[in-house]
């Protein structure tokens, strides 16, 4: 009888954790972009309080010599959504601190519906135990995405982990 039940229980706490687990889900990746050049990059997709689905990838390039800024670029639906360029966009962590990104697309953007920022000076400030907002720069509304805190930690590892 006991054997019978184990199998039904595993398979309740499975379907479980598949309902009732975080949307939003990151993982790290690197490869090689060109011979000596690193991209180590978390990407996700969130929606924001819409219900418009976003691109969120945080990413570093190392490359001997250069600079390695850690950048975020947000990537929403095409015809929905238009960035205004240059703007910061903000960032407000769960305690009150706002924190600004300044533009990297501030003369040119590859398309209207993406943004990138320079989050280098941001990412060390962010808290690892609490969610954040991101106030987006669109055209049409004012627009928020909220960063759960799973995203965080995984962000803070790009730091610790590919330095």
């Amino acid at each position: 009888m006991q054997k019978k039940i184990i199998p039904y229980f595993l398979t309740l706490l499975t379907l479980t954790f598949t309902f009732f687990a975080p949307s939003a889900t990151a993982l790290l990746r690197q490869h090689q972009e060109s011979p000596g050049v690193m991209r180590y990059h978390s990407q996700t997709s969130i929606k924001d309080e819409t219900g418009h689905a976003w691109q969120i990838i945080l990413y570093k390039v190392k490359n001997r010599g250069a600079s390695e800024d850690i950048n975020l670029r947000l990537v929403g639906f095409p015809g929905v959504v238009k960035f205004i360029h240059p703007q910061s966009l903000e960032v407000m962590t769960s305690q009150g601190l706002l924190l600004s990104a300044p533009d990297v697309y501030a003369l040119s953007s590859p398309a209207p519906n993406v943004g990138e920022y320079k989050f280098t000076s941001i990412l060390n400030k962010l808290p690892t135990t609490k969610s954040l907002k991101l106030n987006l720069p669109l055209s049409s509304s004012d627009t928020q995405i909220k960063i759960p805190t799973n995203i965080i930690t995984e962000w803070q590892m790009l730091i610790t982990e590919f330095d």
